[in-house]
């Protein structure tokens, strides 16, 4: 594997999405929400999810889905508004029900299952469009494919991607899940923090709908 692709490619490919993963999205947003209505367990239920997700577009764009992506302009903004409209339904729902956040924490509401919540952030994790678009468009460009195996280093190169996002993701929840106790002790607090989590998701879904179109 290391004769396929070099060091520094790899590197250079690891800190781009080093990057783009430190930066809050979509599944960052889900995994501090698991973690502050069901805690710790939710939280890396809901990272390792959203991991088998992001890998699943690694093999999509391996196996030539992403060329055709990069290439439709039809399929590519499809997928932007689904994942879109997502953010947004997911967004609504979470404005809706942020008045029955303490159910959460004081075991009152209804628990979720752990094949649920792992369903949920694979959900999040495959129909997240940064996450599409820097597969379908970026990673081809750090392959090198004069040394062959293109599909080999295309999913060398998401192993690197998502062993990145496993680590920021689980700090993000493991520390949203530590302040769960600050938040307990204040039904105004939770519900507080439940719409600016929904209104930003709202926002970052009118956000991926209305940018970055491909012309």
């Amino acid at each position: 594997m290391a004769r396929m692709m070099s060091s520094d490619r790899i590197l250079a490919f690891a800190a781009m999405s080093f990057l783009l993963i430190v930066v809050p999205g979509p599944s960052v947003l889900f995994v501090i929400g698991r973690a502050l209505a069901q805690g710790r367990r939710a939280a890396l239920t809901t990272v390792v999810g959203n991991t088998i997700g992001a890998y699943v577009l690694v093999v999509a764009v391996a196996l030539g889905v992403g060329s055709v992506v990069e290439r439709s302009v039809v399929v590519f903004t499809a997928l932007k508004l689904l994942g879109a409209a997502y953010l947004i339904c997911l967004g609504v729902r979470a404005v809706r029900q942020r008045g029955s956040l303490q159910a959460s924490f004081s075991g009152d509401g209804p628990e979720r299952s752990g094949p649920r919540t792992l369903w949920e952030g694979f959900a999040v994790g495959v129909a997240n469009p940064k996450t599409i678009v820097f597969f379908a468009a970026v990673l081809p460009q750090f392959v090198d494919r004069e040394q062959g195996h293109v599909m080999a280093q295309m999913l060398l190169l998401g192993l690197v991607f998502n062993a990145i996002a496993v680590t920021c993701d689980s700090v993000w929840g493991l520390v949203a899940a530590t302040a769960r106790g600050w938040f307990v002790h204040s039904p105004k607090r939770l519900s507080t923090v439940g719409g600016i989590g929904g209104l930003t998701m709202i926002g970052l879904g009118v956000s991926i709908a209305a940018t970055g179109r491909k012309d």
